[in-house]
């Protein structure tokens, strides 16, 4: 801290870059929208809701500009072209609580005369930001629990097949073709629980929940199987296997727990400890079989 530097202008300065920053990005996402979309609307208040701030920030530190976060700038503009409007502003979003932590630490500071503006932007951080970022949706993501389910259930299911077929066949690719059988028959059996779940009361489509479930398990079960025609080791197979299933993992649950503002680690934790232990009773129980009934394996 340089000897003019205060508590309050050192926050004020960083906070000023931030709120330009963000300013900024919603400026640049609503350009990336049609005009005549509430999309639009939504992010140019968010814009200037972040200018307002801006503002609030600056006069603590005359003199001094605000620096844009170019790279944040061009990750978030990168996500929102792959990723969706929705997914890039429930990103932006996931900073709120610790911004708000922070103001709390110098509200102390804060002058009498702007306690009001400053209590307000707090509210604003609280709340009303993320009040306008929710009307951000666009219509496929209240399928995403549907999505996630087709995929959660085929990983655990087909990296389990694949896991006990090890004790059953001598050639990688007829359990490769194993999974994959039993992955289009899954895959219907969970796109019809789907689409009688969604009767229940989903505002939604049930057709398109029964789609979004079975194809993206019919997809993964591909994608899991895929290792096992490529090689014959048939241990190098499932461990590439595992491989994939854990990065599919790693990406469908942080695309979910962004979008639905959950933690990431717990709900990844849980679904990978399901996997790996589904895919370890399964492997004990096909070398079991193998054992008490000689013969067995498939060539």
């Amino acid at each position: 801290m340089s000897p003019d530097e205060t508590p309050l202008s050192k926050v004020a300065k960083a906070r000023m870059s931030e709120e330009f920053s963000d300013h900024a990005l919603y400026d640049r996402l609503a350009k990336t929208v049609q005009k005549d979309s509430p999309f639009a609307d939504v992010l140019k208040q968010l814009s200037a809701t972040e200018l307002e701030h801006y503002e609030f920030w600056r006069k603590y530190v005359p003199g001094k500009e605000p620096r844009l976060a170019k790279l944040k700038l061009y990750w978030v503009l990168f996500l929102r072209r792959f990723f969706g409007l929705t997914f890039a502003t429930r990103y932006l979003d996931r900073h709120e609580g610790d911004v708000v932590k922070e103001y709390g630490s110098v509200a102390h500071l804060i002058p009498v005369s702007d306690k009001n503006a400053f209590d307000q932007m707090v509210a604003d951080e609280k709340e009303h930001e993320n009040a306008f970022a929710q009307k951000i949706e666009s219509s496929t993501i209240s399928y995403i629990s549907f999505v996630v389910l087709g995929l959660a259930d085929a990983l655990v299911e087909i990296s389990g097949i694949h896991a006990g077929s090890l004790g059953f066949y001598d050639r990688t690719e007829i359990a490769g073709l194993a999974g994959v059988i039993a992955g289009a028959a899954a895959s219907m059996a969970m796109a019809s629980a789907a689409f009688a779940q969604a009767k229940q009361g989903f505002k939604g489509s049930a057709r398109l929940s029964a789609a979004y479930t079975g194809v993206s398990y019919f997809i993964t079960a591909i994608v899991l199987a895929t290792p096992y025609f490529l090689t014959t080791n048939m241990i190098y197979a499932l461990s590439s296997s595992l491989s994939l299933a854990v990065l599919i993992l790693v990406l469908t649950t942080y695309y979910s727990t962004v979008i639905q503002s959950r933690p990431f680690s717990r709900d990844f934790l849980e679904i990978l400890a399901i996997l790996f232990g589904a895919t370890i009773v399964l492997y004990a129980f096909g070398s079991l079989v193998r054992v008490e009934i000689p013969g067995i394996k498939v060539s």
